[in-house]
């Protein structure tokens, strides 16, 4: 940390699993895969949704591996802008940050109003609770409250419960998909998994339906960056970090293959589905499949599942926060860098990333179609962060030091198919989903991307081009605020040196 330029200021308690199950959690299947299901039902259905997981899922793996090698030279908790800034400058830098930060809040609110809607439909079923509008919203904003309070109790809990999280996705995933083996009576054909097309987003092009319906996927193979982002808080980050960006990619490819085709090879009634009363179309093919009670305890094993994920998200998004702020990117920085001095944790920065998530899924308030739009904004917001650092490692090829977790010669290739793909997803989730577009239909992600760019231009044009600014890398640099009770005295910047 202080040949990058920064005294260390995070506890560095996390080991190797706990840094890959931070993003493994993230990522997230039994989150992103069912809460999306009911979207890839009518967005080119089984057909798309399973050779759509397989092909997605491989080239995130080309962004995943480039990812993990600028990583591995560049392990600090603010990541993607930092890559971005040491190798291309500053306004690099800059929008590189404010993207990702996009991205980050946006998968808080995915995540947990994804989370809530899965809490609604157990209710439903437990008590009749009516999953309105208003009451999911509650239930959002107790979920994120939830998220907050564990992650201000410092790292050391973030971990093992990221550690727990591994093994509830791994035997979540192995349950769901042996229950709806073994229980139900009617299972649907091979050829009606893999072949069967289902348009109903009103677009006439079944390329353009197949292109959209990628979204389920793309979206659950996203967060893999958090493994960066605690990367100042694990053991020998130059190699963890790296390597937990893709062992999270490669298990969750895997789990996620098994979870979506068992879960269409139960669909009993695909309409039904489509029009559950639950709201949750999963919720309805446990119903089919296993009756009220197994349908609830499997609804229970999901949202268990998305409970950690959530939480493992807000503690990515706030080391991003944390970082951000302590390079003077962010209006009143000096108040989001403070570290607790009893936890070692960026508290403050945790209580920002809630609020802001908050804030974001407001519109599902008056919008059916908010739930995916803010799913966008998370894809358009952080992927093509992840694409930046390694588009400018390619361009600086030359220059550039790789870490001792490297691509060694296949960098170049992988890097530049990385680089295509990202640049095409992102233009692609920019554009409707549906027809006619309407207002209570309309793809607001590109608004949201318009706006989070106009913000950051104009803060840059006001104070930006003089608060923000990374440290010398030879110098380490002022400690954030900490509290002066457990300020260190004495503390010396070790030996400048190459990296």
């Amino acid at each position: 940390m202080r040949r990058l330029g920064y005294t260390p200021v995070l506890q560095r308690r996390m080991g190797p699993f706990a840094n890959f199950a931070v993003s493994f959690s993230v990522i997230s299947v039994l989150s992103g895969c069912l809460t999306l299901y009911g979207f890839g039902l009518a967005t080119g259905g089984p057909a798309v949704m399973m050779w759509g997981w397989i092909v997605v899922g491989i080239m995130v793996m080309f962004v995943g591996a480039g990812l993990a090698e600028v990583t591995s030279a560049y392990p600090t908790s603010g990541a993607l802008y930092f890559m971005a800034d040491r190798l291309g400058g500053r306004r690099w830098g800059w929008y590189t940050g404010w993207l990702n930060l996009l991205g980050l809040l946006g998968a808080i609110a995915g995540i947990d109003y994804g989370c809530a809607l899965f809490a609604g439909a157990f209710a439903g079923l437990q008590w009749g609770f009516e999953p309105t509008p208003g009451s999911l919203m509650v239930v959002y904003v107790c979920v994120l409250a939830l998220h907050a309070t564990l992650n201000l109790f410092g790292v050391r809990l973030v971990g093992i419960l990221n550690s727990v999280s591994v093994w509830w996705h791994l035997a979540g995933v192995a349950l769901i998909v042996g229950v709806l083996w073994l229980v139900p009576s009617h299972h649907r054909p091979v050829s009606f998994v893999f072949t069967t097309f289902v348009n109903e987003t009103g677009w006439e092009s079944p390329l353009y339906v197949a292109l959209v319906g990628l979204l389920l996927a793309q979206y659950t193979f996203s967060g893999y960056d958090a493994s960066a982002h605690l990367s100042e808080e694990t053991t020998d980050a130059q190699v963890n970090a790296a390597r937990g960006i893709v062992r999270a990619i490669r298990w969750s490819w895997v789990a996620g293959f098994f979870l979506l085709a068992g879960l269409t090879f139960a669909i009993q009634d695909y309409a039904g589905v489509q029009n559950t009363p639950t709201g949750v179309p999963p919720a309805q093919i446990f119903l089919d499949a296993v009756g009220v009670s197994g349908a609830k305890a499997l609804l229970l094993v999901v949202i268990v599942a998305q409970l950690f994920c959530g939480n493992a998200e807000v503690a990515a998004t706030s080391r991003m926060v944390f970082a951000f702020s302590r390079d003077g990117a962010l209006p009143g920085s000096a108040r989001w860098r403070h570290v607790s001095p009893r936890t070692g944790t960026p508290s403050r920065a945790v209580l920002l990333s809630v609020a802001v998530a908050a804030v974001l899924a407001l519109p599902s308030l008056y919008s059916s179609a908010a739930y995916a739009a803010v799913t966008s904004i998370n894809i358009i917001g952080i992927t093509p962060a992840y694409a930046i650092p390694i588009y400018l490692r390619l361009r600086h090829r030359r220059t550039f030091r790789p870490g001792p977790w490297n691509l060694g010669h296949w960098g170049v290739p992988v890097g530049w198919v990385a680089v295509l793909w990202v640049a095409f997803v992102t233009v692609l989730f920019c554009l409707p989903q549906t027809r006619p577009v309407s207002l209570a239909g309309f793809n607001y992600a590109p608004v949201a991307l318009v706006l989070v760019l106009a913000l950051a231009t104009a803060w840059w044009a006001v104070s930006g081009r003089r608060s923000y600014r990374l440290p010398d890398p030879e110098r380490a640099a002022p400690e954030p605020e900490r509290g002066p009770e457990t300020r260190p005295s004495g503390d010396r910047p070790g030996p400048p040196g190459p990296w």
